[in-house]
């Protein structure tokens, strides 16, 4: 798991390692591209990165895809929480307490489901909750969404790296 702030260097790293363990990677990405602005993030992210790359777009359910064998780098893990979150949320008529909490359960099955592929997985993540308490009820939600979410996958990864400006820090290394 490679996690961090934005523009922290999350991609690059991540990409960088699984170049070192394949020569045939595979890109699962979570991001919906519903504007320009998105667009054009996911376009350079794909001139990064080449054409030896096998490219899957799933903003839901990344395990109906057999990646057995497969070296994986989902990115990211944020982007996949909000279409899950965003999903059930329209679902309600209003915000319910108990929202983050049934997305939770959802991304750990669906999380679990995959990471039991024979595969090897790594996992970009965003660190949202570092700064203040936001003042909107739907962002607390999800700040504590991700948070536990991280927290789940962190436990599962044999390694967990935190990077701060462009510089990988191990906090787990198993």
């Amino acid at each position: 798991m490679i996690t961090g702030g934005q523009r922290s260097g999350k991609s690059e790293e991540a990409e960088r390692r699984v170049l070192s363990m394949t020569d045939s990677p595979v890109y699962l990405a979570t991001a919906q591209v519903l504007d320009d602005e998105m667009r054009h993030r996911v376009s350079l992210h794909q001139q990064r990165r080449g054409p030896q790359w096998t490219n899957i777009e799933e903003p839901l359910w990344p395990s109906r895809h057999d990646l057995t064998g497969r070296v994986v780098l989902m990115d990211c893990l944020t982007l996949w929480l909000t279409n899950l979150f965003f999903d059930e949320e329209s679902k309600e008529d209003e915000v319910s307490e108990r929202l983050a909490e049934r997305v939770l359960q959802r991304a750990k099955d669906e999380f679990d489901r995959l990471a039991s592929q024979d595969a090897t997985l790594i996992v970009v993540t965003n660190e949202i909750g570092l700064g203040g308490t936001s003042a909107n009820r739907l962002q607390r939600q999800f700040t504590d969404l991700q948070g536990w979410m991280n927290q789940h996958v962190a436990a599962r990864a044999d390694e967990v790296i935190l990077m701060v400006s462009g510089i990988p820090v191990v906090i787990k290394d198993n």
